[in-house]
């Protein structure tokens, strides 16, 4: 069983203090670090009028990605089964002569 960790993660000038197990502490920092460099993008970028809104944008942002990337994985996984079969179809006919 992995230890606890009390730790602070900053996010858009908040810090929110959490405990976690010892192997996700890495996997977190590394994410606030990521949602904090987007925000500082999307107020350089766009006329933002609230803090909520850049959190909003940058949400929206991760869960298009991760979306996107389940897509991408759905599609490669038909298109391997289908190579698949016609692997199987060939050997079947080799096998077969």
């Amino acid at each position: 069983m992995d230890e606890k960790l009390k730790i602070k993660i900053s996010i858009a000038d908040r810090v929110y203090p959490l405990t976690v197990e010892l192997s996700q502490e890495e996997g977190l920092r590394s994410a606030s670090k990521k949602i904090d460099t987007m925000i500082k993008q999307f107020e350089e970028n766009y006329a933002v009028r609230d803090k909520q809104d850049v959190l909003a944008m940058c949400a929206l942002q991760f869960a298009a990605q991760t979306e996107q990337k389940q897509i991408d994985n759905a599609i490669d996984g038909v298109a391997t089964i289908e190579r698949i079969k016609k692997i199987n179809a060939l050997l079947d006919q080799y096998l077969l002569d």
